[in-house]
């Protein structure tokens, strides 16, 4: 018996051991994984997902449903799944919601999930957003919305893959992430509320929200140089969500972070036009990266080929970094403002 005992306890050492080298991973440093956001699969993605295939992609519409079935594909093709909780990749958004507010006549459309569980901490949700809707078709032409917001589409379909290779590696991220494509963002935000109002994993389990709405061009404030993002929204609710974003970048991406636009006396109000704001009214921390507005801002000629595919690289390579830190930190960001 007493050496029955004795080999229990070797048995449940190593065991406990061995979990523990498993749960302890380190994951301070994603530099090896920043690479798998390329600048080569970021363009291939965008020329489908604005291509003239996806009429504009509008809400509701039979491009837009075409957009997310390629989109669906690339999760599948990168082994993530939908998210515990869902029964498929949609969650999908009546009619009657969409057009409760202005009455536009939209038909029912989806938000579009995937999801990469957290290894140690998976109760607790990064949400990582962008919009896939665009404006359409108008006056016989199609408007692409490579930029507006093709780029934040591709870009996410990029983040997950990395966190997927990472996973697959065994460094996995610590918090769960949630990987958000919302619909109707072009009529008033309408994806984003609906998911704040309905949302699958409770909010107050929901850490942050890293949302990318156009991050593939220049605009006319930075002529010389792409080598920049604006950074919105960062402070307003968490000191620790601001500073990591400056961390990061300084350690891995080395990008000019422009706060113009997070001024609360900026007349554009560019932090409550995106969505975001969906998450940040009900006190969750959120960051809006954004490259700015150009000339063919809701115009028929935001088209792939002037997508500058350096800039759009750079910029998911800074939101990623973003993310691995926030999914990976010892605690929570502090939510230390109102």
């Amino acid at each position: 018996m007493k050496k029955i005992a004795i080999l229990l306890f070797v048995v449940s050492a190593f065991s406990c051991k061995n979990t523990q080298s498993v749960i302890s991973k380190d994951n301070s440093d994603p530099a090896k994984y920043i690479k798998y956001i390329s600048e080569k699969d970021l363009k291939t993605m965008l020329y489908v997902v604005a291509s003239d295939e996806m009429e504009g992609r509008e809400t509701g519409s039979k491009g837009q449903k075409k957009a997310g079935l390629y989109m669906i594909e690339q999760y599948k093709k990168n082994g993530i799944p939908f998210p515990k909780g869902a029964t498929d990749y949609y969650q999908p958004i009546p009619a009657s919601f969409l057009n409760a507010r202005h009455n536009e006549n939209l038909p029912d459309s989806e938000n579009i999930w995937a999801f990469i569980e957290g290894s140690e901490k998976p109760n607790e949700v990064l949400v990582i957003s962008a919009h896939y809707d665009h404006v359409g078709i108008q006056n016989g032409e199609v408007y692409n919305g490579a930029d507006d917001d093709g780029s934040g589409t591709v870009a996410i379909l990029q983040m997950a893959k990395a966190f997927a290779k990472a996973k697959k590696d065994g460094h996995g991220p610590k918090r769960s992430i949630l990987f958000l494509h919302v619909t109707g963002e072009e009529h008033g935000l309408h994806g984003s509320r609906y998911y704040s109002e309905n949302p699958l994993f409770p909010l107050t389990s929901t850490i942050a929200d890293i949302n990318i709405d156009m991050i593939g061009r220049r605009d006319t404030e930075h002529a010389k140089t792409n080598n920049y993002v604006y950074v919105i929204g960062a402070d307003r609710l968490s000191t620790d969500l601001h500073k990591a974003v400056v961390s990061q970048n300084d350690k891995y991406i080395k990008m000019d972070l422009d706060f113009k636009f997070n001024d609360p006396k900026d007349p554009n109000r560019f932090y409550e036009r995106s969505d975001h704001y969906n998450f940040a009214k009900h006190g969750i921390p959120a960051v809006f990266f954004f490259n700015g507005v150009h000339e063919d801002y809701h115009g028929k000629d935001d088209i792939a080929e002037k997508i500058e595919f350096d800039a759009l690289t750079k910029r998911t390579q800074l939101a990623f970094v973003v993310a691995w830190e926030l999914a990976n930190r010892e605690n929570r960001l502090i939510v230390d403002k109102k």
